[in-house]
């Protein structure tokens, strides 16, 4: 079993309602909104059996931290940990965001464009970059962490951490091993929650896992507000008879069973609020399905087959259990668990060939939107994963870092466009099926 790391970023505070510069002073404190927020964020979280809960020291974050616990109900106290503190702003902190783009404009621009290469300058002279020594900073948290929980290499359990936007955002790109300047790929709302698996053989790697990524739905916010540029909301399928036997389907056209069905028509119920005008599909029937009973909410959004995202070819495995090829090709199985982007399915798809043509599909969609559009894409589960790992920086080989559940709603902005960096604004929400 994993050791499994809840993210909770703090409460809205009085700086994030007035749009100034946090950083690391302990300037601000939670609003009624924000009190509000943890409360909420507490509730989401009752059926959680937690081993233990680290927080940030700076009162916004450990007033959110113990709201949280108190409705919880745990009886767990927060660690106070150095570790989480936030980034280190303190040239900026107490300004307005618009006084900073003022009075700094090329500082400014680096924070919002290339986070890694902003330099500033400390009271006592040191000139110092303050997300890559936060990314140093996570890395000792992580360490720290798995030291306490993980001393005989199979640390199991529910970790709670409650800190802030910047530092959660490096833990994520600590833990993916990503740059300083990738800081803009994840966005982590106030009182958001985020869930991580980690786990290791007793000789192994660690291996991470972002089951979800800054889900709101508890606080009554759907999903995150969009900004400029595009928006594409990426969905898996409901469930088939095959998912639920463990039967690998690949490109045999199994239809929703019924659970599928009702994982459609609740995901339609979610996205029910949300505005997008245009809707795609792979052109096999289960996305198909699911598109359509998710289009019954909005009449008149036009729906396109995309071929090229259909799921990966199985081949002569399609429809067997996994003991079944187990038996049959033992060590292609360990390969494809432990390193899949090695695999070539017998008479079937290597993960290249799905990312090449899935990820061409993908920025097609992309480039065909204008800034103001958001669209729809229903495929499955290897297809979205090459995708989020394509938009995550990471690899084919990195597939198993992120989760996609049937009928699982993720984000993904383009704030600077199609050929900007991407931002992936949620993940694999499943509130709206119990999750």
């Amino acid at each position: 079993m994993p050791l499994r790391i809840v993210l909770v970023r703090h409460g809205l505070s009085s700086f994030n309602l007035e749009h100034r510069i946090q950083g690391r002073d302990d300037l601000s404190d939670l609003t009624e909104e924000g009190v509000r927020q943890a409360r909420a964020t507490g509730a989401a979280l009752k059926e959680l059996s937690l081993t233990a809960a680290y927080s940030s020291p700076l009162s916004r974050a450990a007033d959110t931290a113990r709201h949280l616990l108190a409705e919880q109900g745990s009886g767990l106290e927060p660690v106070f940990d150095d570790g989480l503190l936030e980034v280190d702003l303190a040239p900026w902190s107490g300004l307005l965001s618009k006084e900073v783009h003022e009075r700094f404009p090329e500082q400014a621009h680096q924070w919002l464009h290339a986070p890694g290469e902003l330099e500033l300058e400390a009271a006592d002279g040191r000139r110092y970059r303050p997300i890559p020594e936060l990314l140093e900073q996570a890395g000792r948290f992580i360490k720290g962490l798995l030291a306490r929980h993980d001393a005989d290499r199979s640390a199991t359990g529910t970790v709670l951490v409650v800190a802030h936007n910047a530092i959660l955002r490096c833990l994520l790109l600590h833990l993916l091993g990503r740059s300083a300047n990738e800081l803009r790929r994840l966005r982590v709302d106030n009182a958001s929650i985020s869930v991580l698996n980690l786990e290791r053989s007793a000789e192994g790697p660690l291996q991470v896992q972002i089951e979800s990524l800054n889900g709101t739905a508890h606080l009554g916010a759907g999903l995150p507000p969009k900004g400029a540029g595009q928006r594409l909301l990426l969905v898996r399928h409901g469930e088939t008879d095959w998912n639920r036997q463990g039967r690998f389907q690949g490109q045999i056209d199994i239809p929703l069973n019924a659970n599928g069905w009702a994982q459609a028509e609740a995901a339609g119920r979610f996205l029910e609020p949300v505005s997008f005008q245009r809707a795609y599909t792979s052109s096999m029937a289960r996305p198909r399905q699911t598109a359509e009973a998710i289009l019954k909410t909005h009449p008149g959004v036009p729906l396109t087959s995309v071929p090229a995202l259909v799921e990966i070819g199985h081949g002569l495995w399609e429809g067997q259990l996994e003991q079944e090829i187990a038996d049959g090709w033992p060590a292609l199985l360990a390969d494809w668990k432990r390193a899949p982007h090695t695999v070539q399915m017998p008479e079937g798809e290597n993960l290249q060939q799905v990312w090449d043509r899935s990820l061409l599909a993908w920025n097609r969609i992309v480039a065909g939107l204008d800034p103001s559009e958001t669209a729809l894409v229903i495929a499955h589960d290897a297809v979205n994963k090459t995708i989020l790992c394509a938009l995550l920086g990471l690899a084919p080989a990195d597939i198993w870092a992120v989760k996609q559940g049937n009928g699982g709603v993720t984000v993904i902005d383009y704030p600077q466009g199609p050929k900007g960096l991407p931002l992936v604004a949620a993940l694999n929400l499943t509130a709206h099926l119990g999750g």
